[in-house]
């Protein structure tokens, strides 16, 4: 007997490190690098047995997700310590146990909105600083970006020292504004939460600017020498009278908390606001402190998690779709169901992970839901028969398949380079507005030109006068159609070599990117043709995975046959260079830390690059100085220096020595 219950907490324990270790993996893809390898519903399923198995046992792993809270900051931005650590909420689904919490006291309602927690100083009236949360103890300093959120004042009346925290998010209108304008499939974004927090994180915040990000505060952490009479809501007053939008509430009691919460449920639907359930705190401010906190939670406040509205159906089909770059989505299609007040009858699989976890089958039983009442997602596969078969040949061109794994998560990709589907993507790219910007080309007309024969690379595009004829007596098109098309694909001759190395549609290479490279390879083709991935992986923000990328492409040569065709048609701009501006020519800098004088990193990068000289990631011998105005700091590009000889400079001393500028 004893042997056997042994076994048993054997196999218990086994379990909780197979939860650490999954649920973990989880929430560093979601929160760090803006990937999904679970639904949010097989998360808090995997949670809340984890949290079980952990009462039952009395262990608790030392890298469980129930102690350790948040994603790790990312290293391209500066650290900082929060003052007091930022813990997470403990949640309930059931309306009953949130009216028993509450007790007889009163309390605040609010959303739970989705996106990225912030932390904002004020001093002397001015904003002095904004911190993400982080792993709720350090966070990333984005003070910079927080100065383009749409609706934070900058300046407030109160000039005391004032610390609260608020949600960064992106409203589903904006979010579909974004992606609509956003031609390559694969490019586009999954929700408006991953959008937001890769917006709020940029080392650009002309990006975080054009985002259209807002911020909503929900607590009041301090504010000197004010005295708020104990109360949570005139906290919330005070702040909504310096500026703030704070997120929108309800004061509750015993009598009328659940009316609240159906109140917030019947608007869940319309709210452009992305939310994942409500918050309850106490109102009163010393009674909710006195309660103390547990390793992960505050005692204060509690969220409330919507019950998924779940609905039983049967796969019908998995319908494959192909993109630009080979990739083959899974989609499931099952009877049509009603969920949230809409009938939907389809749902991404997102992945072959996600597909093979869930063991599909046709004509399972499975349960779909909408992921924050918005987007519909498989929650669970009630027959798990695993009989879907992943397709050996492309569906569009029959070639064959195959199944890569990429940072853990496999997907299926197509390797035929002559897919229909891939020619009429790569089209709809090439011809896009951030790339070549010929107007007149929608992608029905691109995939008729195909079909017709018209176009088989991109050097075609410019010779579509060989076809005039049957162009004109198109459906749709007449004369004069046609010569508005022959005019904007003419005027698109003359173009630039970023927006041209952007429109090839190499993997991962975007916008910025493809500036990034003609930058640094002074806007020399050839150079950056024939450059090996050890060169382009030592240039700031490029990495491993791009770099192989481009030399992939490059190292082909149809595509190369295909650039040379192209580059005969095409007048490419040189940006002018002043000889006797370059005064930084020949020498290489790296840039580390925050920033006083320039609102960002890029913008120093660009400046120094106008004048010639280059900036790298790393420290090398070849490095003239690192720029970093925390000269004490003990990270590594600082003991790189060091160990190299290389000079440490403040930014202040850069601007004097290299730039002739005391101020």
């Amino acid at each position: 007997m004893k042997r056997l219950e042994a076994e048993r907490k054997m196999d218990l324990q086994n379990r909780m490190k197979y939860l650490v270790e999954t649920l973990n993996e989880a929430s560093k893809a979601y929160y760090a690098q803006d990937r999904e390898l679970m639904s949010n519903f097989e998360y808090d399923r995997l949670y809340d047995e984890l949290v079980s198995l952990e009462e039952e046992t009395g262990i608790v792993l030392s890298n469980s997700p129930t102690v350790n809270v948040g994603y790790e900051a990312v290293e391209e931005l500066p650290k900082e310590r929060h003052e007091s650590p930022m813990l997470s909420l403990g949640k309930t689904k059931s309306r009953e146990e949130l009216k028993d919490w509450l007790g007889e006291h009163e309390g605040l309602l609010s959303w739970k909105l989705d996106g990225l927690t912030v932390v904002l100083t004020y001093r002397e009236g001015k904003l002095a600083k904004a911190v993400t949360r982080g792993n709720g103890e350090i966070g990333e300093v984005i003070t910079n970006n927080a100065k383009t959120f749409r609706n934070l004042p900058l300046s407030i009346a109160f000039k005391g020292e004032l610390v609260l925290r608020g949600e960064a998010v992106i409203s589903y209108s904006d979010f579909e504004k974004i992606n609509a304008g956003i031609e390559d499939v694969e490019a586009k974004y999954k929700n408006p939460r991953n959008l937001c927090s890769g917006s709020v994180r940029q080392l650009n915040n002309e990006i975080t600017a054009k985002r259209n990000v807002k911020l909503f505060a929900f607590s009041l952490v301090s504010a000197q020498g004010m005295d708020f009479h104990n109360s949570r809501e005139i906290q919330f007053r005070f702040l909504k009278e310096q500026g703030f939008e704070v997120v929108e509430y309800l004061r509750v009691n015993q009598e009328n908390i659940l009316d609240a919460v159906a109140d917030f449920e019947q608007r869940i639907g319309d709210y452009d606001i992305p939310s994942d359930g409500l918050v309850l705190i106490y109102d009163d401010i010393a009674y909710g402190q006195s309660l103390g906190r547990t390793a992960k939670f505050p005692r204060d406040s509690i969220a409330f998690k919507w019950a998924d509205e779940l609905r039983e159906t049967v796969l019908k089909e998995i319908e494959w779709s192909p993109s630009r770059t080979g990739l083959i989505n899974p989609v499931a299609i099952f009877e049509p169901v009603e969920l949230e007040g809409t009938t939907v009858s389809r749902a991404s699989v997102h992945n072959i992970s996600i597909l093979r976890g869930l063991k599909l089958g046709i004509g399972d039983h499975i349960t779909v839901y909408k992921a924050n009442m918005i987007i519909p997602q498989i929650a669970e596969n009630l027959t798990g028969s695993d009989t879907v078969e992943i397709p050996a040949v492309c569906p569009v061109c029959g070639g064959p398949t195959q199944i890569r794994q990429v940072n853990e998560v496999q997907s299926l990709y197509c390797t035929n380079e002559n897919c229909p589907a891939k020619k009429i993507k790569a089209f709809t790219l090439f011809t896009s507005r951030d790339a070549m910007n010929m107007e007149g080309l929608s992608e029905a007309t691109l995939e008729k030109f195909i079909d017709r024969g018209y176009i088989r690379e991109y050097a075609d595009l410019f010779h579509l006068d060989r076809y005039r004829e049957e162009i004109t007596q198109m459906e749709g098109f007449g004369e004069k159609s046609y010569q508005n098309l022959t005019a904007g694909i003419d005027q698109a001759r003359n173009t630039t070599l970023p927006r041209v190395i952007y429109a090839l549609g190499i993997a991962n290479i975007g916008v910025a990117n493809a500036k990034m490279l003609c930058r640094h390879f002074d806007y020399d083709f050839e150079k950056m043709k024939n450059a090996d991935a050890e060169e382009l992986s030592a240039i700031e923000g490029v990495g491993e995975v791009i770099a192989a990328a481009f030399v992939d492409y490059m190292g082909d040569e149809e595509n190369l046959r295909k650039i040379d065709h192209l580059m005969k048609e095409l007048v490419i701009e040189t940006p002018r260079v002043d000889a006797e501006s370059q005064t930084l020519a020949g020498k290489t800098f790296v840039v580390t830390g925050s920033l006083l004088h320039f609102s960002s990193r890029n913008e120093l990068k660009d400046l120094i690059e106008q004048k010639g000289g280059k900036v790298t990631g790393s420290v090398t011998s070849k490095t003239e100085c690192l720029i970093n105005n925390d000269i004490t700091s003990t990270s590594s590009k600082n003991k790189k220096a060091k160990e190299l000889g290389i000079p440490i400079v403040t930014e202040a001393q850069f601007m004097a020595q290299y730039l002739g500028d005391g101020e």
